[in-house]
């Protein structure tokens, strides 16, 4: 197991004219403050490569900022090898390496009549998450892509995209909708929507010569009861079918189809203290069927290597052999005028042993006068409380808690448990911890 201790002795910055917001992105997705953040630091690192130990200064800086509906934020890592003096080569081999520089570039967010992100996908979504939910493609630091959301709602109709690497044909997807009473001006039904839905894996294992494209196509309708400025609620259907390669019969072929029909309701912001929203879905999957099919996981399990074996996330599909039943439930708050930020996703099947699907995250920037926290958890194979405990190859974690020293200096610890190829380009993966105390200075204006 490879594990980097980085220890923070100062902090390097630079302010500019923009507003700041006061902490690190937890992954959050949709969550986000509508401010900019800046937060660096220097420190050393500590890193097992092979059967030696080096050490090296650490150098990070990972700016967002923000103006209006524009954002960008770019992740700074720079190692100096502690010997030789050196920047560490295997961060900057490749032309991509500078390009991965930049973390992300948006306009707007999610849910806006217009919304364009360029760079890491977070918690990337398609229509209600039937076929594409909590996407991202920074499996890790190393493994990072340039993607692109682009989600267009001109009324009458609109469209949701996502490519998760523009460098080459990976996974592409898109939803297209269209709400044919819209122009009648009549309230509750003038937004019920009609949508379909094509989410496609192009090269699973990254080899040109290969044929091993998975798809997931579907539709869904949407009909809105209440819609106001204070609470909306809507009833939902979405069907969903996947067809690809499979490994066993070498061959490409359909597999399983799913259903599910769901209820959500929001909450607006109440006197400036309470926001919440929950959905709720219950589910009806066939055979060598899996709903959220491109979610967390996705890209390590979409083709992994394990000594002399390989297998297809697809492969996992054929272990499901019979149809099966089962709830799915998000719940969202916005508690204390932006104080706690919570988000929570659970996925289970009704009489499967661990069949749990749990994403967590949590934000509390000012709930404790001087104690920030923020912390993200995505857990696969759930079954008994004591596995949710259980940091192993189905956990991806992230936990951060920092004390503030003076409203604008904070002292921050992060815990990261997440994935690294044992090799680049080998497909085979193993755990990576990382604990990353540093001194962090902050700074925004309202």
């Amino acid at each position: 197991m490879r594990r980097i201790y980085v220890v923070a002795v100062v902090l390097l910055c630079c302010l500019t004219g923009m507003g700041f917001s006061q902490y690190a992105d937890g992954g959050l997705g949709y969550m986000g403050d509508q401010r900019g953040q800046i937060m660096g630091g220097v420190g050393f690192a500590s890193i097992d490569e092979g059967d030696e130990s080096k050490t090296y200064v650490s150098i990070g800086l990972r700016p967002e900022l923000a103006i209006g509906k524009f954002g960008i934020g770019l992740n700074i890592n720079l190692l100096y090898d502690t010997d030789t003096g050196h920047i560490r080569s295997k961060d900057w081999d490749s032309s991509y390496d500078y390009l991965r520089l930049i973390r992300y570039l948006r306009y707007g967010r999610k849910l806006d009549p217009v919304y364009v992100r360029v760079g890491t996908m977070d918690a990337a979504r398609l229509g209600h998450g039937f076929i594409v939910n909590y996407y991202t493609n920074e499996a890790s630091y190393d493994n990072r892509k340039i993607g692109l959301e682009l989600d267009l709602d001109f009324g009458h109709f609109g469209f949701e995209t996502i490519t998760s690497n523009m460098a080459r044909a990976e996974l592409l997807g898109m939803r297209g909708y269209y709400r044919p009473l819209y122009s009648t001006e009549i309230p509750i039904i003038k937004n019920f929507a009609l949508g379909a839905s094509f989410a496609r894996d192009f090269d699973p294992d990254e080899r040109s010569k290969s044929d091993d494209a998975v798809s997931v196509y579907g539709f869904d309708v949407e009909l809105p009861l209440v819609r106001s400025s204070i609470f909306n609620t809507y009833l939902y259907y979405d069907w969903a079918q996947i067809h690809g390669y499979s490994s066993k019969e070498e061959k490409s072929r359909s597999f399983g189809s799913g259903q599910a029909v769901g209820i959500y309701s929001g909450l607006g912001n109440l006197l400036g203290v309470l926001e919440l929203a929950a959905r709720v879905e219950r589910r009806w999957l066939g055979e060598e069927f899996m709903a959220s099919y491109f979610d967390p996981f996705y890209e390590v399990q979409r083709f992994q290597i394990s000594g002399d074996s390989a297998r297809h996330k697809a492969d996992y599909l054929t272990d499901i052999t019979g149809e099966t039943k089962g709830v799915f439930g998000e719940l969202y708050g916005n508690l204390l005028g932006n104080r706690v930020r919570l988000l929570g996703m659970l996925a289970r099947l009704d009489d499967e042993p661990n069949s749990g699907r749990m994403h967590l995250a949590a934000d509390a920037p000012a709930l404790i006068p001087v104690i920030a926290f923020h912390a993200t958890y995505d857990k696969i194979g759930v079954e008994k409380v004591k596995d949710v405990f259980t940091l192993n190859n189905e956990s991806v974690a992230r936990v951060g808690v920092g004390y503030k020293i003076k409203p604008y200096l904070i002292m921050y610890v992060d815990y990261i448990w997440t994935f690294v190829e044992t090799e680049p380009g080998s497909r085979e993966y193993k755990p990576q911890e990382r604990v990353e105390p540093k001194l962090q200075f902050v700074y925004h204006i309202k």
